[in-house]
């Protein structure tokens, strides 16, 4: 019989440090920018005991000093998330003062103190001389009821970014200097949140984005034709996709070099961009090596065509090109029913493969026979007869679109903890398997246990779970998981039969106990290392009891519900720290196609 594991609880955090702990999680798990600032402040009103609290940005072009949000007791004209509530920075120059001293001591800005009678700071941080520029911040307490207020600059990158601004109400007691060495602790915090938020927006970025002409690229494409469709099954909105082939590009490549070439390809993204313009909200990508794509949503067919014909134009004025092959495929034509994306993408492809074989000038339309006696449409037939699967309804239960495969294939990597490769290696696994789509394959849960199986290769991690909960609920519950081998768990059972106990695909685990997962389950991401200080008790129980040294969790949430990554370490895996906010960018990838709950 197995002895009870006894897990030593690390006593409980100091509540300031606690409280620092909470506002950088709470920033981790925000999705944007914004949200990161809002919990920022709300973290540091109730940290600091004010009755609000105010973030603002210094907008260098305007010279001002622009809020951000607001929150808590606002008084009249105040908003939580303010339009156009801005102030110039030479009314308030304590901020540049103050980080003139950081970029010549290389000292952390202080935070200081302002009460609304005395014109001068009421903290022992305050710079030399800085009574003549606190007129106005005590005018703007009394205006607005207010006792005292704190300052606090936020420095991002070596640079003033903005401040962190918190006030009490009349009759309550002034800031003391503890106080303002406290709100200089969390300004600083703000700092790293602010970076890891711009981080992550910077994979988003990357995970979506053609580097090399900065339009889309097949991921966003395959995520906004999923949406569009759907609308189109249920609203019967029409849906219209556009492919081009660049001409001659090998031609180029070889004779005048890549470069040269690069440049055509920027030309013709441009040209594309200014296509995408004239149909509103449509999506203009690179699908990779010379192939485009527009994708149009809610426009009729002979508008898209129209776009597409002076786009044919416009491509064979461009220098060291011979034009574009281009090929159109709308479900406001007569093509058949038209229900997965990989239908409409083959019937695209047929029509690009028509006009480049006849070297036309002009679109091949799918649906729109170019002479008498065809029936059905040439082009239908032949994006059809290249599809063995394909059925009467649309539905297709085999492969998804011809060539992209091979376009893609996954060649594996050595083991990394590098974020950049895992991103790419990552992404390039998710392109293959997200290509041969099965009625089931591209569901959300494949496409989490790909990052998981693909990520838990390059870390060397010792296993990875993939959990789900759904809407409305607190309960996770067990979707997928895999054990690659055994480690040096607390049972004699072995941690690998421990591990598939405790996470068995029947287990239900309440979300109220783990707060760290609650909030990843969000969106957020977090790193556990076993016997760190400042580990949550119950997220380390769990984690030890299975004789792991260390864990990475990662999660976000679809139409079909909450969802979490967790990947475990034993002491032969790469650290799992530094890939958190990786792993979180990828989940959100994974979540963005369509959304459906586990088996």
């Amino acid at each position: 019989m197995t002895e009870p594991v006894n897990v030593s609880v690390p006593p409980a955090l100091d509540p300031r440090l606690q409280a620092v702990v909470e506002l950088a999680q709470d920033m981790a798990a925000a999705l944007t920018p914004l949200d990161a600032v809002r919990a920022a402040t709300a973290r540091s009103t109730t940290a600091l005991g004010a009755t609000m609290a105010a973030i603002s940005v210094w907008d260098r072009e305007s010279g001002r000093l622009r809020v951000l949000v607001n929150h808590g007791d606002l008084a009249p004209g105040e908003e939580e998330q303010p339009e156009d509530e801005s102030y110039p920075v030479a009314d308030f120059p304590e901020i540049v003062t103050y980080l003139e001293e950081h970029w010549t001591t290389g000292r952390l800005p202080r935070a200081w103190v302002q009460t609304a009678e005395n014109l001068t700071p009421h903290s022992a941080h305050a710079h030399p001389g800085s009574g003549a520029f606190c007129q106005e911040r005590a005018a703007g307490l009394r205006r607005r009821g207010r006792e005292c207020c704190l300052v606090a600059p936020i420095v991002l990158h070596g640079q003033a970014w903005g401040e962190l601004y918190l006030a009490r109400a009349v009759g309550l007691a002034v800031f003391s200097d503890a106080d303002a060495d406290y709100a200089t602790l969390l300004a600083a915090q703000i700092s790293a949140g602010l970076a890891q938020t711009e981080r992550l927006a910077d994979l988003r970025r990357l995970a979506f984005t053609d580097p090399l002409t900065g339009l889309a690229n097949r991921r966003a494409v395959d995520a906004r034709l999923e949406s569009a469709l759907a609308a189109h099954n249920r609203d019967n909105t029409v849906v219209s996709l556009v492919v081009c082939d660049v001409n001659g590009l090998k031609r180029v490549n070889d004779r005048l070099g890549h470069e040269v070439g690069d440049r055509l390809l920027e030309r013709f993204a441009h040209q594309l961009s200014l296509a995408a313009a004239k149909l509103p909200g449509s999506l203009a990508a690179r699908l990779g090596g010379d192939e485009f794509c527009l994708l149009a949503e809610g426009q009729k067919a002979d508008e898209v065509v129209a776009v597409a014909e002076e786009l044919c134009v416009r491509a064979l004025a461009l220098a060291d090109g011979e034009g574009v092959a281009c090929g159109v495929a709308s479900t406001g034509d007569s093509i058949g029913p038209v229900t997965t994306s990989d239908r409409l993408f083959r019937l695209a492809d047929a029509a690009q493969y028509r006009a480049k074989a006849a070297r036309a000038a002009h679109p091949v339309v799918a649906g729109r026979s170019h002479g008498p006696g065809f029936a059905p449409d040439p082009t239908v037939l032949l994006a059809d007869s290249a599809d063995p699967h394909h059925r009467a309804d649309g539905r297709r239960p085999g492969l998804g679109r011809a060539g992209f495969g091979d376009r893609r294939r996954f060649r594996g990597a050595a083991h990394s903890a590098d974020p950049g490769q895992l991103l790419a290696v990552v992404l390039a696994s998710l392109d293959q398997h997200g290509t041969l789509r099965t009625n089931h394959h591209a569901d959300t849960l494949s496409r989490l246990v790909t990052v998981a199986e693909t990520t838990a290769r390059l870390l060397d991690a010792v296993g990875w779970w993939v959990s789900y909960v759904p809407p409305g609920s607190q309960l996770m519950r067990t979707a997928q998981y895999a054990v690659y081998r055994m480690t040096s768990g607390p049972t004699s059972s072995g941690a690998e039969t421990q591990r598939a106990q405790i996470e068995a695909p029947d287990a239900v685990f309440d979300l109220g106990h783990y707060p760290l997962t609650r909030r990843a389950v969000r969106g957020g991401a977090f790193a556990l290392r076993s016997g760190a200080a400042g580990n949550d008790p119950a997220e380390e129980a769990m984690m030890v009891v299975s004789g792991y040294k260390g864990m990475v969790a990662a999660g976000g949430g679809n139409a079909a519900g909450g969802w979490l990554i967790e990947l475990f370490a034993d002491e032969s895996t790469l650290p799992l720290g530094q890939v958190a906010a990786a792993l979180r960018a990828l989940v959100a990838v994974a979540l963005s196609g369509p959304a459906s709950p586990p088996p």
